[in-house]
């Protein structure tokens, strides 16, 4: 087949490129600029798309002796990332900017393109599975990436190659040594990408300027403190409230009401859940027949837990949870996978969180 191998200038998508080339594949390597300030160096593990990023493919794609291009899509990336990532959280919602990536950017944009350009698939450095069409967990549970692809349609994972999921993160370095790659004690990337240095507040606060509003403890609803705006805060957040009640009990956001600028908060035992609503699923394969029983992660490093899922009148889903969570903030995606073990955790879909109570 030919392959466009997507390499970030990390180990993974080093070790990625690498196999698929062992595998027989013509495969061409592309870097995704995805910066406008490409010239800023990391920081550790923080950040990406940087110059010295760029020139870590580059030297990957040489010693591999494939064809290798770097691909501008910075614009395509401000516009469906980080603007739908600051709009998220101008609306009270707490977004997942690398599931908005792979669903808008490497798997459709990358993907989109590449075909168009005669490319069989699409191979990237994910620790996930795929076997048989059907998109699984990686068998190196610390590191499983298949909660952010559990936005991609059938369509799209039948252009996807996932070389990795099959190892642990050990085996994949162990891998690029052996090669002799620059890579591979590189350190992992953290964070979001695109703030570099890990202050999100301050990144919104530049963007959004100062919108303050009131601190309402949910058992009294009293005014206990002020803040200088919602998008400080995602619900399930315990620290960094600036508010001291008087019964000395931790507090966590329970809501953000946008419009009126209010956060919410409660204690533990207001702090869980029973039922999730969500949005229009996708479904990574053949549409289920609902109701059913499955298992949801929540959050990106979530612990799943089991449901029984139901349409609802809008299209959406309703989640009914075995045991109450926390911390289940509108905006993050519910993906919903198969709960019969020997068939690999296989991923069945997801919903953006719309409300839970």
């Amino acid at each position: 087949m030919r392959i466009l191998a997507a390499m970030s200038g990390g180990v993974d998508s080093a070790v990625a490129a690498a196999l698929a080339v062992d595998a027989g594949h013509d495969v061409t390597g592309v870097h995704l600029a995805l910066s406008p300030d490409r010239q800023t160096l990391r920081s550790g593990a923080r950040g990406c798309c940087s110059v010295e990023d760029a020139h870590d493919a580059r030297r990957v794609a040489d010693e591999l002796g494939i064809p290798f291009y770097v691909w501008d899509l910075a614009e395509r990336f401000r516009e469906d990332v980080v603007e739908d990532f600051v709009a998220e959280y101008a609306a009270g919602r707490t977004p997942n900017p690398c599931l908005r990536c792979n669903e808008k950017i490497k798997f459709s944009a990358v993907l989109d393109r590449a075909r168009a350009l005669g490319f069989d698939a699409v191979v990237t450095g994910h620790h996930a599975r795929l076997a048989d069409g059907e998109l699984r967990r990686s068998v190196d549970a610390a590191k499983d990436q298949s909660y952010v692809l559990g936005v991609l349609t059938a369509e799209q994972l039948a252009g996807a190659v996932f070389p990795l999921g099959g190892m642990t993160k050990d085996r994949v370095r162990a891998i690029a040594a052996e090669r002799g790659f620059g890579v591979a004690a590189k350190p992992d990337s953290h964070d979001i990408c695109f703030i570099p240095d890990g202050d999100t507040r301050g990144f919104l606060a530049r963007r959004l300027g100062s919108r303050p509003g009131p601190l309402v403890d949910a058992a009294t609803g009293t005014t206990v403190g002020e803040h200088d705006g919602t998008y400080g805060f995602t619900v399930g957040q315990r620290r960094g409230l600036g508010v001291a009640v008087g019964d000395s009990r931790p507090r966590y956001v329970l809501g953000i009401e946008p419009v009126s600028r209010t956060v919410t908060i409660g204690t533990a035992e207001l702090a869980g859940v029973g039922e999730v609503r969500t949005g229009r699923p996708t479904w990574t394969g053949a549409v289920p027949v609902l109701p059913m029983r499955a298992e949801v992660q929540l959050r990106a490093h979530g612990t799943p837990v089991a449901c029984e899922v139901r349409p609802d009148d809008d299209g959406g889903l309703v989640l009914e949870l075995a045991e109450q969570q926390r911390g289940v903030a509108p905006g993050q995606s519910a993906v919903l996978y198969q709960p019969d073990r020997d068939r690999g955790d296989r991923v069945l879909g997801q919903g953006a969180v719309l409300t839970a109570a």
